[in-house]
């Protein structure tokens, strides 16, 4: 057979993915992603007339597990040399935050290894050589510099409700980096992420992989506006069940794991409104401060003195507009963003609408 000859979907249909899905490989239905589509297209008015651009999408993602991708491929017709997509393979790995980006015109692969700092960092694998799960897997815990006990934390399985829904790109991107960060050690976080991104449904899923990994095992969430709170604990945080508690009327409950409250609940300019101190110090182990920019960075913040109480816990801002000025500094209180994603991407993607 003349390879010449094929399309660039007979290569992937008749070498790649028979390559990449031979027995101990990668598996079919669970590991791989074919045409993965990873932003909706740019929302375009002009006029009254509203239409999408094309989303981007990679030829291949190959995930460890669920929601957990080790590598990009990208495919060409035979009538390329074999790196010949690397370079679009790598711009799609930057924004999908994967280590391993893969090339190939169906003759062999070229791999190129994010996580490499000196050395071989591109090498070509003849076609029947492609890497399994386990070989890329290895090869990043190595990289990260990942134990036992943080490689457990970092496979903790996402929330699946069975509806099929899964975080977008960026989601993942946040949850993940904030799971792996957790896992070894870091206890000060910060997210920016534009408004309308999914920030809740992000810090649901930060939540829930580390409390059922048990690495983290009493969670205090705190919001600005009671309608966040009451949206949170019957949309987003619904599966924690009776596990979760909303402190009401200034009453705390300590018989629970999962703790929603807005931040005027616990603080308050008498000594005995401040609620927060009838736990004790080193009762929450996470707490993630939603709207962070509002005041939790402030020195003289009423609720500044909570994050201070707890400054044992693992704590988390999220925000979509970070503060600096003299007097506020959330980068100084939470250190530099584990992830940004800002209002610019998020239109480009097509997952927000333009300003008119």
């Amino acid at each position: 057979m003349d390879k010449r000859l094929l399309t660039e979907a007979d290569i992937r249909s008749k070498f790649i993915s028979p390559a990449i899905t031979a027995p101990g490989k990668w598996d079919l239905m669970t590991q791989v992603r074919e045409e993965y589509f990873f932003t909706a297209g740019r929302v375009i008015v002009r006029g009254r007339t509203v239409k999408r651009g094309e989303g981007k999408k990679a030829d291949y993602l190959l995930l460890y597990q669920p929601n957990l991708p080790l590598a990009v491929l990208e495919a060409k017709d035979n009538h390329h040399s074999v790196g010949d997509g690397m370079q679009q393979a790598l711009a799609y790995a930057e924004v999908l935050d994967v280590p391993f980006v893969y090339s190939s015109n169906g003759d062999a692969f070229l791999e190129h290894d994010r996580t490499v700092t000196k050395g071989t960092v591109t090498r070509e694998i003849p076609l029947d050589q492609f890497p399994t799960p386990d070989e890329l897997w290895t090869r990043y815990c190595a990289a990260k510099g990942l134990t036992p006990p943080q490689k457990a934390i970092a496979t903790q399985d996402y929330y699946d409700e069975g509806s099929g829904r899964s975080p977008r790109y960026y989601q993942r991107i946040a949850i993940n980096r904030t799971v792996d960060a957790i896992a070894q050690g870091q206890d000060r976080i910060l997210l920016v992420m534009a408004t309308g991104t999914g920030k809740t449904y992000t810090a649901f899923q930060i939540i829930w992989r580390l409390w059922k990994a048990k690495a983290r095992k009493r969670i205090l969430f705190l919001v600005d506006r009671n309608i966040l709170a009451d949206q949170t604990k019957t949309n987003d945080f619904k599966p924690f069940g009776k596990a979760m508690t909303k402190i009401t009327n200034r009453t705390v409950d300590k018989a629970f794991e999962i703790y929603l409250c807005l931040y005027q609940a616990v603080t308050g300019t008498e000594e005995e409104r401040n609620i927060y101190k009838q736990f004790s110090p080193d009762f929450f182990d996470l707490v993630i401060i939603d709207e962070c920019h509002r005041g939790s960075a402030a020195d003289d913040a009423a609720w500044r003195q909570v994050l201070e109480y707890f400054s044992s816990a693992t704590q988390i801002g999220l925000t979509a507009t970070p503060k600096e000025t003299t007097d506020i500094s959330n980068i100084a209180y939470f250190g530099e963003p584990l992830y940004i994603y800002s209002l610019k991407q998020g239109i480009a993607d097509g997952f927000l609408a333009p300003y008119k």
